[in-house]
Order: C-alpha cells, then sequence, then structure tokens
C-alpha cells in the first residue's frame, strides 16, 4: 500500500475555542500545545488520539473540516481494507462546518460529560438506524433501505457534536463473528490483510486501526465488539447490559446486545462511552447512573485490586493458540507487576446448560429480523440457517430459554462476586484467514467454526457484565492478540480505570499496522 501524504492543518477559527478545560496551568498548556502542533506538521492527524483531536480543536490548531478531509481521503486510499459500506463525505463536510456550536455554547465545559469528543470524526455500525442513510444491516435484502429516523445511539453520537463519516461494515444482521459482507469487500486487519477482521462490528476495528477514524461506533451481542478488537490491536469496550438505550426498537429482547467503542486507547473508549451512555424514557432495563464521566476514572488508580482468572474455553472444545496464552499469562504478570492478586478460577459458567439456551435465544433474535418475505432468498445460508432454527422454537421454549439464561448468569455472577475482575483470553487463536470460518454449503459447520474461534466473549453478554479487549500482545507473526478483562454489572469505572492503569505501565497507543 502506498504512503498516505500529510493534510495540511490549517489555522482556522475553532468555534469550540472557548470550552476547553482549565484544569491545567497556562505554562502546561502552552508546552502541551506546542507539542501537538509538532505532531501535527511533522507527522499526521491521524496519529492524534481521539481526546488529543478534540484538544486540538479546542486549542484552534486545526479546525473539524481539516480532521473531516482528512480522513476522508485516507478512507479513499485505503477503501480495499473493507472498513466503509456508505461514506458521507457530503454530510460531514457539512456538519464540521459547523457542529452543533449552539447546544455545544451551552454547556459549561468541553471537559464534562458527552461535549468532550465535539467536532471529532467517528462511524456509525451499518447496523443502527442513520436518517437519511442508507442502512443495509449488512445485507443484500435490505440493499434499498434508507431509514427516516435515527435510532438513540446516532442521536447521542450526532447530540456530543461527533460527526460521523458514514456506515462502517458488518455481517448479515451483525450475526457472524467474520465481516465478510455480500456486494463489498471483507473487513481485513490491517495488520495482515489476507487475515479477517472479526465480527460483528469488523468494518468500525478496521477504520480505527487503519487510522479512517479515531474511536468508532460498535455492537456487541456475542462479542461482537471485542472480537475484531483482538483482531485489529485495538481496545474494544462492550459496556453492561442497559448503558446504552436500544430506544427506540429495543429488538433484543434477550437483553444480550449493547454498543459501546472501539478506540487506541482506553481514554477514547471512555469518552466514547460518555457519549452513548444513559438511559431513556421506556428502556426495559438499564445501569445506573455515574456520578462523574468515565474518562475521569481513567486518571485515578483502582487500587489493589482481587482478580479472578482461567483460560478454559467456555463453549466450545478448542485447543487455545499459545500465543493467546501467551498474551494471557504476560497479561497476568502485568496485573501481578502492579500490585493485584491473580487467583485461578475454574470456568464460573455452566455452559451445559447455558450453551443450548445461548443458541435458541440466537436463532430467535436472527429470525425476528424484519426482511420482506419476496427478499428473503437473498438472505446468506447462515442466516437462513439461523432463521429456521428460531422459527422452529416456540413460545414456551423461547422463555424457557431466557430463563436459562438467567440461571446461568446468576451462578457466574455469584461465583464471581468475589473478585474485582476476571482475566481470560479474548480469542481461542490469532485472526483468522478471510473465509476460513464461512461455510455456505454448510451453516452449522459455519456456526461451529465461529463457536471454537470464540469460546470465551458470549459469556460476559449472557451475565450482563462489561467487558474490555486489550491490545497487550503481538504474535510472532505480528498479529495483534487481545485479552480480556470484565468486572461486575454497571462496575464500568472500576474495569476503565484497572485497564487504563495496564495501558499506562504497557503502552500500545504507538504500535500501528504498515499502511498506517
Amino acid at each position: 500500500m502506498g504512503q498516505v501524504e500529510p493534510y495540511p492543518v490549517s489555522g482556522a477559527t475553532n468555534p469550540f475555542s472557548g470550552h476547553c478545560t482549565a484544569a491545567a496551568t497556562s505554562d502546561e498548556t502552552a508546552l502541551r500545545t506546542q507539542i501537538r502542533r509538532t505532531v501535527c506538521f511533522m507527522s499526521e492527524l491521524h496519529h492524534l488520539t481521539a481526546l488529543e483531536q478534540a484538544d486540538g480543536l479546542c486549542a484552534g490548531e486545526f479546525s473539524s473540516a481539516d480532521l473531516v478531509e482528512h480522513y476522508l481521503a485516507r478512507i479513499e486510499r485505503f477503501a480495499s481494507l473493507g472498513a466503509f459500506v456508505t461514506v458521507t463525505g457530503e454530510q460531514a463536510r457539512e456538519r464540521a462546518a459547523n457542529p452543533l456550536v449552539e447546544e455545544v455554547a451551552l454547556r459549561p465545559s468541553r471537559n464534562q460529560g458527552s461535549t468532550r469528543l465535539a467536532g471529532v470524526p467517528t462511524a456509525i455500525k451499518d447496523l443502527n438506524l442513520t436518517a437519511g442513510v442508507p442502512t443495509r444491516f449488512g445485507s443484500a435484502a435490505m440493499a434499498d433501505f434508507v431509514p427516516e429516523i435515527s435510532d438513540e445511539v446516532t442521536l447521542r453520537i450526532e447530540a456530543a457534536g461527533l460527526v460521523s463519516l458514514g456506515k462502517t461494515s458488518t455481517p448479515e444482521f451483525g450475526s457472524p463473528c467474520y465481516t465478510e459482507p455480500e456486494g463489498a469487500p471483507p473487513a481485513v486487519t490491517p495488520y495482515d490483510v489476507t487475515r479477517g477482521a472479526g465480527g460483528s462490528s469488523g468494518g468500525a476495528a478496521v477504520a480505527v486501526a487503519a487510522g479512517l477514524v479515531p474511536v468508532a461506533h460498535g455492537s456487541d451481542g456475542g462479542g461482537s465488539i471485542r472480537i475484531p478488537a483482538s483482531c485489529c490491536g485495538l481496545v474494544g469496550l462492550k459496556p453492561s447490559r442497559g448503558r446504552v438505550s436500544g430506544a427506540p426498537m429495543h429488538g433484543d429482547p434477550v437483553g444480550l446486545v449493547v454498543s459501546g467503542a472501539l478506540a487506541r486507547t482506553v481514554r477514547d473508549a471512555a469518552a466514547f462511552l460518555d457519549v452513548l451512555a444513559g438511559k431513556t424514557a421506556g428502556d426495559p432495563f438499564w445501569a445506573p447512573p455515574e456520578a462523574e464521566p468515565f474518562l475521569a476514572a481513567c486518571d485515578r488508580e483502582p487500587g489493589r485490586l482481587r482478580i479472578a482468572r482461567f483460560s478454559t474455553p467456555v463453549i466450545a472444545e478448542v485447543d487455545v493458540d499459545p500465543e493467546c496464552l501467551a498474551a494471557w499469562e504476560n497479561a497476568s504478570r502485568l496485573l501481578e507487576s502492579l500490585g493485584h492478586e491473580i487467583v485461578d478460577v475454574p470456568v464460573p459458567i455452566d455452559a451445559e446448560t447455558a450453551l443450548p439456551a445461548f443458541e435458541t435465544c440466537w436463532s430467535v433474535l436472527t429470525a425476528l429480523a424484519i426482511v420482506p418475505p419476496e427478499r428473503e432468498p437473498l438472505l446468506r445460508p447462515l442466516t437462513r440457517w439461523l432463521t429456521d432454527r428460531g422459527r422452529a422454537v416456540n413460545g414456551p421454549e423461547f422463555g424457557l430459554a431466557i430463563g436459562e439464561l438467567r440461571r446461568a448468569a446468576a451462578g457466574a455472577l455469584t461465583a464471581l462476586a468475589p473478585y474485582d475482575a476476571v482475566l481470560t483470553p479474548t480469542l481461542a487463536a490469532v485472526p483468522a484467514p478471510v473465509g476460513s470460518l464461512r461455510d455456505d454449503a454448510d451453516p452449522a459447520a459455519d456456526f461451529e467454526a465461529q463457536k471454537r474461534f470464540t469460546p470465551y466473549t458470549s459469556a460476559w453478554n449472557v451475565t450482563g457484565m462489561p467487558a474490555v479487549s486489550l491490545p497487550t500482545h503481538m504474535s510472532a507473526e505480528g498479529l495483534p492478540v487481545g485479552v480480556m478483562l470484565a468486572a461486575r454489572p454497571a462496575e464500568e469505572a472500576l474495569l476503565l480505570s484497572l485497564a487504563a492503569q495496564m495501558e499506562a505501565a504497557a503502552p500500545w497507543h504507538d504500535v500501528h499496522p504498515p499502511q498506517w
């Protein structure tokens, strides 16, 4: 891939310049400003984190329009990575010209809550309704769908002043753990373009890892944020059940799916969670609100914690790749060096009963996708297979399966109650070659291959616990390998504090793929 030419930054006056945090002294602010200017002129805007870009906007070092043009050029240059299915360049340019100036002006500080990332580019997964923008759910059957409304996630991103550059690629209805949508290039990890980016938030992960946006929205019903985070060397944050509203569709009666963040740093992920978090009237469940922004949790020490760990796969009998185990062992040693107590525990969830219930619920959720009957032949074999399974489940069977998942979750939460966090590998293997998991001729084999690849992640969707994949390891082949931390329900602040502590001790921010 070719070298990207630096995009010239301008000295344009920024509409957010009156909303900088006043926490630092004037000398400290001047020094940071000088460093950021040097970074921007000597390298690329995409080298800056999302929060650094926000600070640069605040200081008037460049404009939101500069960022948008820089990233749109990179999106065009690296289209073959499969990050975007729809690019909304003109809408982004219009929004960057004056992104919610009046609304931001009413807020006391850009260091508070959802205004912190105002003016920063992002992207929205192609499963989320965005008014006036094609939203295809990764499916040829929905190729012509353009929603008239935006969902709550999209509205919150817009209300926070972020600038969406388009819709990121996802597999059909977000079901598989690989991102190979019909009629679009597969999403590939920029560390090795022969290997997949994971899924279902694969496009979002590629967009962040390849420097096409600094932070992106993803959603996670069985690992769909954390899987691509591991494959692409990112921080992938799945919040607690109910932390982010699913309004207005509330399409998941089981409570597995929640929106979250894909970012290069823990602090960027926390800032994006501040944008998304909060309940909406009518939500069926919600997490209790935090007294302060999640970003603030990243700037304090977590204290000495008891951390459980296990590496036995939960939902499949599979030999875990030595690189994944090495990442887990190294993370354990890092946590011990930071003063935490590490305790080996057995797998806390009864997979023998939970797995059949999970598969029943997953099939029913797939069958709930609203596809015109005449377009059902356009569905992928895996989707049709899951849909047929879901339609064969009667009401009482579905209710019993949900109840079984609730009991499995209760057992796991009880077993893990004595611990502040739990550490596992994120995946059982390094990023998989494109097409190696997908099997259109045998969807059942496809589904089993996915379970063997991702035997850990869905456990925390069942329990509703917050979980994060951290890019702590690189394989001998130069492939990113993540480890996963989970915390008690609604304890994202503690999880983020711990993750930020690990990042400070063993930074990964400057690890980039070859095309960077």
